[in-house]
């Protein structure tokens, strides 16, 4: 699995006009499964990013996670993070799951998440979203597993 994960004060996802998740300090986390993706792999990507040291201490540094903070996660799916754009000018997706493996997977990452006792917000699989978010430092890190 894929997330790009960004350091927030605030972040919040509207469908249709209506906001659907909103979260304020923590984490705007963007996930994408991969073909061959597991549930696995959802529970170790959910566990890295629960531990990851990306918010400040009281000397400022990067010394905290998402658990010491308790912040919150605003988790939305995004398949264009499986882009191939090595060809071209046209990304392609075809390393992305399909939707329906890639459904599966967002929602049991939503689970593994929130069985780690951080508070969950989220978007909706497959919706046109709008993503507001005001990034943090700005602190945005690139993660596989």
């Amino acid at each position: 699995m894929r997330a790009l994960i960004q350091r927030v004060t605030r972040a919040s996802v509207t469908v249709d006009g209506d906001t659907i998740g909103a979260i304020d300090h923590g984490l705007l986390i963007l996930v994408c499964a991969m073909q061959g993706d597991t549930p696995a792999q959802s529970a170790k990507l959910a566990a890295k990013i629960s531990k990851l040291r990306v918010f400040q201490d009281d000397g400022g540094k990067m010394n905290l996670s998402l658990k010491d903070t308790g912040g919150a996660a605003l988790i939305v799916s995004q398949f264009t993070l499986a882009s191939d754009t090595s060809r071209g000018n046209r990304p392609g997706f075809s390393a992305a799951a399909s939707p329906a493996d890639g459904r599966a997977l967002y929602e049991q990452f939503i689970t593994d998440v929130s069985a780690l006792d951080i508070p969950v917000q989220t978007g909706q699989f497959g919706a046109d979203m709008a993503v507001d978010l005001c990034n943090d430092g700005p602190v945005t890190l690139w993660l596989d597993v």
